[in-house]
C-alpha cells in the first residue's frame, strides 16, 4: 500500500515561490505515475500537474503552465512541485496522488493528506 506525505506548504506573497514535496513509502515509487491536485475553499478539487513513472512525460493545467514545474527523484521516493510567480488564486490545499498521469482524480488510487498554500496579495 502506498502512503503519501506532502510538505512545503505555507504563506507567501504574490509573486513568490514555494516548493512542495511528496514523499512516498514502499518500493514501487519508481513505477508509479503521479500528480498534484488542489482544492480551494468552496471549489472542487482540480488537476494541477502530472508526471509519468520516469520524468519523460509531464502535463500541466493551463492555469499553472509556465509557472509550476513537476519533477521527481525516484532514488529519494519523492515528487516535487516547484511553484513560481504565485498568485492569490493559487491559494488552496495541495494534494499529491499516485496511480495515474491523467487529469481525472478518480484514476488516482492513493492520496496524501494535503498541504496548505496561501498566497497573499
Amino acid at each position: 500500500q502506498v502512503q503519501l506525505v506532502e510538505s512545503g506548504g505555507g504563506l507567501v506573497q504574490a509573486g513568490g515561490s514555494l516548493r512542495l514535496s511528496c514523499t512516498t513509502s514502499g518500493r514501487t515509487f519508481g513505477r508509479l505515475p503521479m500528480g498534484w491536485f488542489r482544492q480551494a475553499p468552496g471549489k472542487e478539487r482540480e488537476f494541477a500537474a502530472a508526471i509519468a513513472e520516469s520524468d519523460t512525460f509531464t502535463y500541466y493545467a493551463d492555469v499553472v503552465k509556465g509557472r509550476f514545474t513537476i519533477s521527481r527523484d525516484n532514488a529519494k521516493n519523492t515528487m516535487y512541485l516547484q511553484m513560481n510567480n504565485l498568485k492569490p488564486e493559487d491559494t488552496a490545499i495541495y494534494y499529491c496522488a499516485a496511480g495515474s498521469a491523467g487529469v481525472k482524480a478518480e484514476f488516482y488510487y492513493a492520496w496524501g493528506q494535503g498541504t496548505q498554500v496561501t498566497v497573499s496579495s
